[in-house]
């Protein structure tokens, strides 16, 4: 396919010829660890180096003989969606010893390996650094043992490593998010949403003890996506009388009309003194004081299974490609590295610099230096834990501040996962800044009709895990009744507006930013947060919805896939939504392991289509036995989804037959994934502080005036930061015909997906991650957060 007419930088000079990788999993096993596998294969592969697989961790190093193989495209087939490791995993305690490296360093040589990329936790990762540094030593030993010749020392002089975290317990500093932890997420979410439902039905209390024996972010982060009533993390221990304040907020809760409480507790969960809290601690101390009917969950081995969500497969591959680019750029006095994802872009670090910061966290802990600790987990961390608080413990009214602002939020556009997270937060983050919430329903079409209430604290309640909209949305813009908004905003005497949606709700910003000439009434600030499935809003790199609606694409990937299993060999045809915007066939695409995925962005012609028929036919020959081809809606209005299943159906004969399918809404509906969950909390949270911000900036002779350009913003994220950018001068970055932006970050990942399908094309490395050093204070705005 035609390759977008961008200025590149390619690896074509960085050539792997004669280089031997080696890549192993180490420590506990994490989902999304054999898609990092599978990239690092085919990465190796592709740029003309030997790659191996080391079964069983380190104990496969030290053991050498057939726990070292040679690995090829088709050994890495079909395993990016399997869950765990299938290279297998193992502690070793032989390694811990000079000797055992000794024979992991015999073993590697025989092979003629001296690049190696590790995926595991930190003890893992220290392990590696430590081997590497004693290898020239180890190589003299063995010469001088007679077990390798003398030119060997000089022939393999340097060991070189690259290490990628995989941890369900995002205990690493240094990176936003570990390999595992999404998923480990879903599977608690999954859970959560199941219990509360039966909890719900008999008015219980659910204590559910989740993984993280020294960090608290599983137990955090789901506390929030679920909007748990209390939660219990090792970094920051509840204050002295916690058990009386806990059973007060439930007590409350439950006079609030709640019939249910859920507790989520970290099982390093400690107090003050450093002792542990345990969910039986928990469950007793809730039935002597409150006599309510308790539970006991606790989730254990199940947050380490499953299959890798779409979060974590295309954060493997990323991480596994930038792996390889960086064992093909290490010198003799390159430093081992790590792969780190910070906001939505890769980095390399220092391993050894990660290391000692996760250890601090450690010993700040044990030295009861709490708030340090939650400090050094970084601000992605320090905001969770933040915006919890500010959600889930409303102050009492005498402490709120009297701010007399009134704050509309709506929603505009297609429903999107996420939505009513966003809301919910906007509201309870509202009410503790002291502001008067409204909420619209049915978007603009509602807002000139006076569909508008106020909205308070307990209303949200149990909206995080709802899909859709509740507040109800319309494709309506305001244009056409801009009077009659207006008239609605005085009556109501609207001082600041919030509209969650997609590329409507850009336009209607746009809309009445330019309405202020005529009507005062627009002048105030307003804000607007991207949530949309298409991902095709301007100013940001992702939207609230998109996370939800790539799992239910890959989701049915892999069915439709596994559906073929045992069969004659088998092409899917598979369509998905996203109007004009590639973004949902392409990332989808690359998370499901898809041959081809066709967008509008990148044209393509009956060539194109021959050839990717040609390239299926050849990879059939071999073990290959299913094909998978993702089209985006409206890529080409001549090669529609039908064409191009008839075309490969006849090209294909004898080789394989082909299955087509639509996805449909299948992909706008159910529960948001907890990336969409915190991802919508965290935004809106941020938003209606700087909403506040500018309500007191332009609060001037007894009421707001706000007719800047930096008043009516969109908050997106832009690769390290989450930017708050005037809509007015995202119109010269838009394609408002078809709906897009002009320049797509994603459109980067395309060529990694064909790699990863066996074509020959070329990959872009202006992006790739430059070694950089870990930094413990990041300035406020760059906390991104890609992930939660």
């Amino acid at each position: 396919m035609a390759q977008p007419d961008t200025k590149k930088v390619f690896f074509e000079n960085l050539s792997g010829t004669g280089k031997a990788i080696a890549v192993l999993t180490s420590g506990g096993d994490a989902q999304g660890m054999n898609a990092a596998v599978r990239a690092v294969v085919r990465m190796g592969l592709y740029v003309g180096a030997k790659v191996y697989f080391i079964h069983e961790g380190y104990q496969g190093m030290v053991d050498g003989g057939e726990n070292i193989e040679e690995a090829s495209w088709e050994s890495v087939s079909s395993m990016l969606q399997v869950g765990g490791t299938v290279i297998g995993s193992a502690r070793c305690k032989e390694f811990r010893s000079h000797e055992g490296r000794l024979k992991a360093a015999h073993n590697l040589v025989l092979q003629g390996i001296t690049n190696l990329c590790v995926i595991g936790g930190d003890g893992s990762l220290t392990g590696a650094n430590l081997f590497r540094e004693e290898w020239s030593g180890l190589l003299t030993e063995l010469v001088d043992q007679g077990l390798i010749e003398a030119d060997a020392v000089q022939k393999y002089s340097a060991l070189h490593i690259v290490g990628m975290v995989g941890s369900i317990d995002n205990d690493f500093c240094g990176t936003d998010m570990t390999i595992g932890t999404d998923s480990a997420l879903h599977r608690i979410i999954e859970v959560v949403d199941a219990i509360m439902t039966t909890a719900q039905s008999h008015q219980r209390t659910f204590v559910l003890e989740v993984m993280g024996r020294h960090c608290g972010y599983l137990a955090l982060v789901s506390a929030l996506a679920c909007g748990a009533d209390w939660v219990l993390i090792p970094e920051m221990p509840p204050e002295d009388g916690w058990e009386d304040k806990m059973c007060q907020k439930l007590s409350a809760n439950r006079a609030g009309m709640k019939r249910l409480n859920i507790i989520i507790v970290a099982e390093g969960a400690i107090d003050q003194n450093n002792r542990p809290i345990t969910t039986e601690n928990i469950k007793n101390l809730v039935v002597k004081c409150l006599g309510f009917d308790t539970r006991v969950t606790i989730l254990g081995h199940v947050q380490r299974g499953g299959t890798p969500s779409a979060f974590d497969r295309i954060l493997a591959s990323r991480m596994g490609v930038e792996a390889v680019l960086a064992l093909l750029e290490t010198t003799a006095n390159t430093p081992a590295c790590v792969v780190s994802l910070c906001g939505n872009q890769s980095v390399r670090l220092p391993l050894m610099e990660c290391v000692q910061m996760t250890q601090e966290v450690q010993r700040a802990m044990d030295g009861k230096r709490f708030e340090e600790a939650v400090k050094l987990r970084g601000r992605s961390f320090e905001n969770n834990l933040r915006t919890y608080k500010l959600l889930a413990h409303r102050k009492p009214e005498s402490e709120l501040p009297v701010s007399n602002f009134n704050v509309a939020v709506l929603n505009v556009g297609a429903p999107a996962a996420g939505m009513n997270a966003a809301v919910r937060s906007a509201v309870r983050v509202g009410i503790s800044e002291g502001h008067k919430m409204f909420a619209v329903s049915d978007g603009f079409e509602g807002f000139y009709k006076g569909q508008i209430r106020e909205i308070k604290w307990a209303d949200v309640g149990g909206w995080t895990g709802q899909g859709g909209s509740l507040l109800g949305t319309k494709r309506t813009l305001p244009a056409k009744h801009v009077e009659k908004i207006a008239e609605q905003m005085r009556m109501n005497n609207i001082n600041a507006l919030l509209i969650v949606g997609g590329f409507e709700a850009f336009e209607s910003l746009l809309q009445l930013y330019e309405a202020r000439t005529t009507y005062e009434e627009f002048c105030i600030p307003m804000c607007m947060l991207p949530a949309t499935i298409s991902n095709n809003v301007p100013g940001t790199d992702l939207s609230i919805g998109a996370d939800t609606a790539l799992n239910a694409i890959v989701e049915t990937c892999d069915r439709i896939k596994q559906s073929a299993s045992g069969t004659k060999r088998r092409v899917f045809i598979i369509e998905t939504m996203g109007g004009y915007c590639g973004y949902l066939a392409s990332v989808g695409g690359l998370a499901a392991g898809a041959d081809a995925a066709y967008i509008y962005e990148e044209p393509f012609d009956i060539k194109d289509l021959q050839a990717n028929v040609e390239h299926l036919t050849e990879k059939m020959k071999t073990s290959i036995q299913r094909g998978l081809v993702l089209r985006n809606e409206n890529c080409n209005e001549n090669y529609t989804t039908d064409f191009i299943y008839q075309l490969y159906s006849e090209e294909g004969k004898g080789v394989f037959d082909s299955r087509k399918n639509v996805l449909g809404h299948m992909q706008q509906g159910g529960a948001p994934s907890p990336f969409d969950r915190n991802f919508g909390t965290k935004i809106s949270a941020k938003a209606m502080q700087w909403v506040t911000k500018k309500l007191t900036e332009t609060f001037r002779h007894g009421r707001v005036f706000a007719n800047t350009e930096d008043s009516c913003c969109l908050l997106g994220m832009r690769r390290r930061a989450l930017v708050f950018q005037p809509v007015v001068q995202l119109k010269d970055e838009t394609d408002f015909v078809h709906r897009i932006p002009k320049e797509q970050w994603w459109l980067k990942l395309r060529p990694l997906m064909k790699i990863l399908a066996k074509y020959k094309t070329s990959y872009d490395v202006s992006d790739s991650g430059q070694l950089e050093h870990v930094i413990r204070n990041r300035p406020k705005e760059s906390d991104a957060s890609v992930a939660m």
